[in-house]
C-alpha cells in the first residue's frame, strides 16, 4: 500500500510518500518498517496570488499522484489555530488537497496534530522535534542519504509523520 502524507500550507505544503504491506497492528513481522519512497515540499511565493497558490498546490498534488499512485492520502487536519489570518489560507490549501484526492477517487484520512503526536510518540503534548525524531526511527530511510534528508524542510518531515499515522492507526 502506498500512502501520501500531506502537511497542508499555502507557502509550503509538505509531502511524504511511504510504502507498507499492511497496517502495523496487523503485521506478522512487527519489526518491518514502512519504506520512505519520496518526501519534499510544494512551495509557492508571496508574489503568487491566493488563487495561484491553490492552483500550484492542486497541480503538484496531481503530479505526486501520477508519479506514486497512492492508495490512500493522509492529511493533517487543522484542529485549533492561534491566528485566524493563517488558519484561513491553510484551510483553503487543505480544501484543495481534499478536492484533488476526491477528484482522483483516492480515499482520505485526516488526523489532528494531537492524534499524530499520540500515535507516533505516545504523548499528545510532544514537541515537534520529538515527533520528527520518532518518525525517523519508525521509517526506513535507507533510500536517502543524510545530506539530502537534512536539506528537506520540517514540513516534509511532518508529512511523513502524517503518513506514518495512517499506518499505525490502521487507516481509520
Amino acid at each position: 500500500m502506498i500512502i501520501l502524507g500531506i502537511d497542508p500550507g499555502t507557502a509550503t505544503t509538505g509531502y511524504g510518500v511511504i510504502s507498507t504491506k499492511i497496517p502495523k497492528h496487523l503485521q506478522q513481522n512487527r519489526n518491518e518498517k514502512p519504506i520512505v519512497i519520496d518526501f519534499g515540499c510544494i512551495s509557492t511565493t508571496k508574489f503568487d496570488s491566493a488563487g495561484e497558490r491553490l492552483k500550484i498546490i492542486h497541480n503538484e498534488i496531481n503530479v505526486l499522484i501520477d508519479k506514486h499512485k497512492p492508495d490512500l492520502i493522509s492529511v493533517e487536519s487543522l484542529y485549533f489555530f492561534k491566528n485566524l489570518k493563517t488558519a484561513m489560507p491553510v484551510s483553503q490549501a487543505k480544501g484543495v488537497i481534499l478536492f484533488t484526492a476526491a477528484n482522483r477517487n483516492i480515499p482520505i484520512c485526516e488526523f489532528t496534530p494531537l492524534q499524530i503526536k499520540m500515535t507516533v510518540v505516545g504523548y499528545g503534548r510532544a514537541e515537534k522535534k520529538q515527533v520528527q525524531s520518532m518518525t525517523r526511527q519508525l521509517l526506513d530511510l535507507s533510500n536517502f542519504n543524510l545530506k539530502e534528508k537534512s536539506r528537506k524542510k520540517d514540513d516534509a518531515s511532518d508529512a511523513l509523520g502524517v503518513a506514518l499515522c495512517a499506518v499505525l492507526k490502521g487507516f481509520n
